[in-house]
């Protein structure tokens, strides 16, 4: 028989071989290499048999599917570990999350002192090199049978629908409930630290019970560990709850928990992000609106959000009728377009709307700037013909790569297809905007990735997930295709034989969330922001009273140039100043003494500490100028240094 590898090319087997049987007939057997295998689109074991022209991609931990493969079979290492030491804890679940994995157990009770003891079982777990092996149940209650002192285990065997395939996986004397996949030995972990111990809610729900949440992370070589043990030590140096509040940009209250309070120097950054994204709307002609953030409760109906996401809504009672603050701004966007008779003519039409949406979050999920319940999102809301789809997904994912450079930000693309349960539309509505999504990603030639069985309730999507300087990825932009909220709506225009027909749509979203891509941004740069973005881009420190009058006439100049500049004329010494500024992450300071003065110069001094000596101030707001306008990521004074005159 013949399977289909990556690259299109066939390889021939013999009958009745697995993926494995191919991984070994490839010569891939390191401990980073064939993890698992995706088959005809759907990722399984590398036990799994193969049939002849199966497609086959066999998944590495360089691939996101491998990652999560091996850090799920991670988990069920910790768990087993936890078993041996604490035999009377209860598992419940162990999902690999982006960097690592996390396992929650009931009745356990430990500390982060406690870390060290299981780090050293799992080692010893990982060393008998057990292999692990599916095993399948015949009804709920054999599972059940298996799990009964296991409350936790028995209410999710009850969740899955009556006709759910019931399986488990065996690593030597632990048995745990999972679908899988897992990789075929856990011999393959060679490095592991476990990184931190909280608390968790059963099914993330505050009136459940309390768990006990243990957070890993593993790796085929020790050196990857090492490399990312380094990354979190940056990371925490870049971290925004930190670095925000102590350059007064935001604020966290108890008295608006998820809603974060945004300073005038965090506003001048919002200010200038949301103008940049104007900038790009209007130059690929959308067109901008505003709409209500409380509705009636028969909107969300209509939508389908109050059937599939009223958990997550803020909702209130007036005058005897149900209202929602809104979770996202679709709803509006379709009462938009429905206010006004449209034709072919107008078509594709962008309608964009930076609009305050409010979901509830449960407190314990709440962190900083990255998970609130109080954001704006920049969304767009495009209606066209079908024949339009490709270009119109086209031209999205090249404006989000224009927005996303611009920040000095790479990214990966992922695609993710309808839900097992609880979507709307039906499956030719699924079938036909998942085919528009995937040709637009396959002409556009950027790779990509399918993530099965992860779209939103109402349609499939493309995510961004972007990466930072510290090479951490975070999900941020998203293109959505939906042709169900336009059936419910009834949305209409006038084709070019006059007939009535529905337009097809698409959600998108770049920023994602302006307050999360904000957080983002705080981390990316540690603080130390472009200087178009920056709210302290200049400063100026004169050395004595008597150089006071020259520094507030190159304020004003500045300032008329645009610049946000301010004179430090505190009584500190002038190294103190300078000490201030660095601190405050100013982009330039211009020390003021007797020979600037008299030569009516400055003295500048870059945020990275390198004194550029003595300069005029026309060539260096030329220079400024000139960063600015162009969005720059770097200073020009990082590679010359101007000269008087």
């Amino acid at each position: 028989m013949f399977v289909i590898l990556k690259d299109k090319s066939k390889l021939e087997l013999p009958e009745g071989s697995t993926a494995k049987d191919l991984a070994e007939k490839l010569n891939l057997k390191g401990p980073h290499q064939a993890l698992a295998a995706s088959i005809n689109g759907t990722t399984k074991d590398l036990t799994t048999p193969l049939n002849n022209n199966d497609q086959v991609i066999l998944w590495g931990f360089d691939d996101p599917e491998g990652k999560e493969v091996f850090w799920h079979t991670s988990a069920h290492v910790l768990a087993q570990a936890v078993l041996r030491l604490y035999p009377d804890a209860k598992p419940t679940i162990g999902p690999p999350i982006e960097g690592g994995f996390y396992y929650d157990f009931g009745d356990l009770h430990i500390s982060e002192q406690d870390l060290d003891r299981i780090e050293k079982e799992m080692q010893a777990v990982v060393s008998e090199n057990f292999i692990s092996t599916r095993e399948e149940f015949r009804s709920k209650d054999e599972a059940k049978g298996l799990f009964g002192d296991n409350k936790y285990k028995c209410e999710l065997i009850d969740s899955f629908p009556a006709d759910a395939a019931l399986t488990g996986y065996r690593q030597g004397e632990f048995f745990d409930l999972c679908r899988g996949p897992h990789m075929p030995n856990i011999g393959k972990i060679k490095a592991l630290k476990l990184l931190k111990v909280s608390g968790a809610y059963w099914h993330g729900d505050a009136k459940n019970d309390v768990l006990t949440r243990i957070y890993g992370i593993t790796f085929p070589d020790r050196k990857l560990l090492k490399e990312h043990l380094t990354m979190l030590e940056e990371a925490k140096k870049r971290d925004h709850k930190i670095i925000g509040p102590k350059l007064g940009l935001f604020s966290l209250k108890e008295e608006a928990p998820g809603m974060p309070f945004i300073h005038p120097k965090g506003l001048y950054i919002w200010n200038q992000l949301v103008a940049y994204i104007r900038e790009c709307l209007d130059r690929n002609d959308y067109i901008e609106i505003k709409t209500p953030t409380l509705m009636t409760r028969e909107l969300w109906e209509k939508s389908g959000h109050w059937a599939n996401y009223r958990q997550n809504m803020f909702t209130s009672q007036v005058e005897e009728r149900d209202f929602a603050i809104k979770p996202m701004n679709c709803p509006g966007g379709m009462l938009y377009f429905k206010s006004d008779v449209h034709s072919y003519r107008e078509l594709p039409l962008r309608v964009a709307e930076i609009g305050n949406v409010h979901r509830f979050e449960p407190s314990g999920s709440l962190s900083g700037l990255f998970r609130v319940r109080s954001f704006h999102q920049d969304d767009a809301h495009i209606f066209m013909e079908p024949s339009q789809i490709e270009s119109e997904i086209i031209n999205v994912l090249k404006l989000s790569e224009e927005i996303y450079t611009t920040f000095g930000l790479t990214y990966r693309l992922e695609l993710s297809t309808k839900p097992e349960k609880n979507t709307i539309g039906t499956d030719e509505d699924w079938k036909i905007a998942t085919e528009g999504l995937q040709g637009a990603l396959n002409k556009h030639g950027r790779e990509y990735r399918i993530n099965e069985g992860d779209g939103a309730f109402y349609g499939p999507k493309i995510d961004f997930h972007i990466r930072d300087a510290i090479n951490r990825t975070w999900q941020c932009g998203t293109i959505q295709l939906d042709m169900a909220l336009p059936e419910r709506f009834e949305l209409e225009y006038t084709t070019s034989d006059g007939s009535r027909k529905r337009p097809t749509m698409i959600h998108r979203a770049i920023f994602g969330s302006i307050e999360r891509f904000f957080g983002i941004l705080i981390e990316h740069f540690s603080g130390k922001f472009p200087l178009w973005l920056s709210p302290v881009q200049v400063r100026i420190l004169n050395v004595a009273d008597r150089h006071l009058p020259y520094a507030q006439e190159l304020n004003a100049q500045l300032k008329k140039a645009g610049f946000q500049c301010a004179i430090d004329d505190s009584n500190e010494s002038v190294s103190k100043k300078i000490r201030n500024a660095q601190l405050d992450q100013v982009n330039y300071m211009l020390t003021i003494g007797d020979k600037e003065v008299e030569n009516r110069s400055i003295n500048l001094r870059t945020r990275d500490n390198v004194v550029h000596g003595e300069i005029q101030i026309l060539p260096f707001i030329e220079a400024i100028t000139k960063e600015k306008n162009d969005r720059a990521l770097e200073s020009p004074f990082q590679t010359q240094v101007l000269s008087e005159g």
